[in-house]
């Protein structure tokens, strides 16, 4: 049985990877799982410098999901190059970095350092306000994509992934966007924005009042949206959106997806992306399939 893809220029042994933000840089989750056993870690957002993020509380749990209004908090590219990296090297697992800015200067810059460093491809969160532009996301628009996807391109020689947002109204602009800005891959879904009231303060019970709202509650919005992307792009898919099983993960793979990755499922229990990976190997036992890129948008419509 082959369970290796190619990701975007990227060589996995599995199709699983841990979703930005969710695994911090591997440290977090090394006491608990064999990192060997994923085939990619994305890491958490990192800027030029360190930001703090917002202030407290950040996270909280709904209904089949939960919340989280971190502000993107991270010690800076040069601290990531120094500690983070030489310890993510121990493992045998490509290393994703995930790029964040607030103007398109500061993307630019953070991947000309991306370029130098030791790992296996960035993965750009096109989610960041823009505050050159009002505080508008840059991952909004198809002509924002495209700007800032294509300035990175010139300076970078790694793989280019663009992680978009899914609150928009048609995700295949922005995914296009991508695609023409001269990505290798796209990453679907990042959270939807959501808020949830404290009904005795009155108030909501995140200091940002609102997050992005992760996990199994999101699931088939992020399906939907990775099946639309699909078919209006030829650059392929990591799927995320409330993964928590084998299952789950074929079923975004049937809708096109080349790899997916974990995020909120690695909260509930940090053994859940090997479970994820022995998962799609179990599928493709049961119902005899030699190779697990054939089943890569292999779902039949009705």
């Amino acid at each position: 049985m082959n369970t290796e893809i190619n990701f975007a220029g990227i060589k996995m042994k599995n199709p699983v990877a841990l979703a930005s933000g969710t695994c911090g840089y591997g440290r977090e989750l090394a006491d608990f799982i064999d990192l060997n056993k994923i085939g990619a870690i994305c890491t958490k957002g990192t800027f030029l410098k360190p930001r703090l993020g917002n202030k407290p509380p950040r996270v909280c749990e709904t209904t089949a999901g939960m919340l989280n209004a971190i502000g993107l908090q991270n010690p800076g590219i040069e601290y990531v190059i120094e500690k983070e990296i030489p310890f993510l090297r121990k493992f045998d697992t490509k290393i994703i970095l995930n790029v964040g800015a607030s103007t398109l200067e500061e993307y630019v810059e953070v991947c000309k350092v991306a370029n130098t460093m030791d790992i296996d491809g960035v993965e750009l969160n096109v989610s960041c306000p823009n505050v050159k532009a009002g505080c508008i996301a840059f991952g909004t628009t198809y002509e924002g994509v495209k700007q800032v996807t294509s300035a990175v391109r010139k300076v970078l020689d790694k793989p280019l992934i663009v992680k978009l947002t899914p609150n928009v109204t048609d995700i295949t602009q922005t995914a296009k966007g991508a695609e023409d800005g001269g990505a290798d891959g796209i990453s679907a879904i990042n959270t939807l924005l959501g808020m949830k009231i404290d009904i005795e303060r009155k108030r909501p019970v995140l200091a940002n009042n609102t997050g992005g709202l992760s996990g199994p509650a999101i699931k088939p919005v992020a399906v939907r949206m990775v099946y639309q992307i699909s078919k209006a792009v030829k650059i392929p898919i990591m799927g995320l959106g409330g993964i928590i099983s084998g299952e789950d993960a074929v079923e975004f793979m049937l809708a096109g997806a080349s790899a997916v990755a974990i995020g909120s499922g690695s909260f509930y229990s940090p053994s859940t992306g090997i479970n994820v990976a022995e998962g799609i190997e179990q599928y493709l036992n049961k119902h005899n399939i030699e190779d697990v890129n054939s089943i890569i948008g292999a779902v039949q419509m009705n």
